[in-house]
Parts: structure tokens; sequence; C-alpha cells
């Protein structure tokens, strides 16, 4: 219900945007609920910017890594290797996702060995829908 409160009001909506719905109302839910979290250093981290994946919980893909084959970052140009959800946007990804070229942070090369090790798991991944 706040959420949708506040995506009714045309400034709230205009400020938070496409966000609203998944973060912030539920942040000013909780907040208006009296909610009380406990914050958690290094918590999540986003492949690729944070290089290492030590000590945290989620790691939260919303950036796409791209890389050459020498393992250097590519960002806003498609490498020669890439890991991007954007990818899978019409199926889902194939089982045995390539691993990343040397060089490239281990918290990417973490992501896709995740990715990896669900597909492997999920029965029925390879089914047609």
């Amino acid at each position: 219900n706040v959420s949708l409160k506040m995506k009714e009001d045309v400034e709230t909506d205009k400020a938070f945007g496409w966000v609203l719905e998944i973060r912030y109302a539920y942040a000013v839910a909780s907040a208006l609920h009296g909610v009380h979290h406990s914050l958690q250093k290094d918590f999540m981290i986003q492949p690729p910017w944070d290089a290492k994946s030590d000590n945290t919980f989620i790691i939260h893909y919303t950036y796409g890594c791209d890389y050459s084959l020498k393992g250097e970052l590519t960002y806003g140009k498609i490498g020669e290797w890439r890991f991007d959800k954007r990818s899978y946007l019409r199926s889902p990804p194939p089982r045995n996702l390539s691993l990343p070229p040397p060089g490239v942070p281990e918290s990417v090369a973490t992501l896709v060995k995740m990715v990896n090790e669900a597909t492997a798991n999920i029965v029925g991944w390879d089914d047609e829908i």
C-alpha cells in the first residue's frame, strides 16, 4: 500500500522512478511501522565494481560484466567475455557458463560459479517452457 500511495503521487513517483516499488517503498514502510534493521558492513557487493566477495552475504548482479580476454574491464562496451543478466531477457542463462578470463576480479568469477552451481542443481532447468 505504501508503494501504491507513493506511485500515485506525481512528485514522489518522479523522484523515485522505477526503484520505487523494489527498494524505497520497503524502506519507507519499514520506517513507518517501526521496523529496525541491523546494519552489516560489506553485506552486499556489486561486481564488477566490488572485486572481492570475502565475508559478504549477497552478490547483487546489477551491472554487466564485460572484459577483454586479457581480463581488462570494457565497461560500456560489450566485451570478448561477458556476463550480463540483460543477455537473458528472453530465456534463462544456459548451464555451464564460461568462467571469466584470468585477471577478472574474484567477485565476478564467484558470481558466475554460483549461477553455474544453481543451474546445475535445478531439476528441469533446460526444459522448454
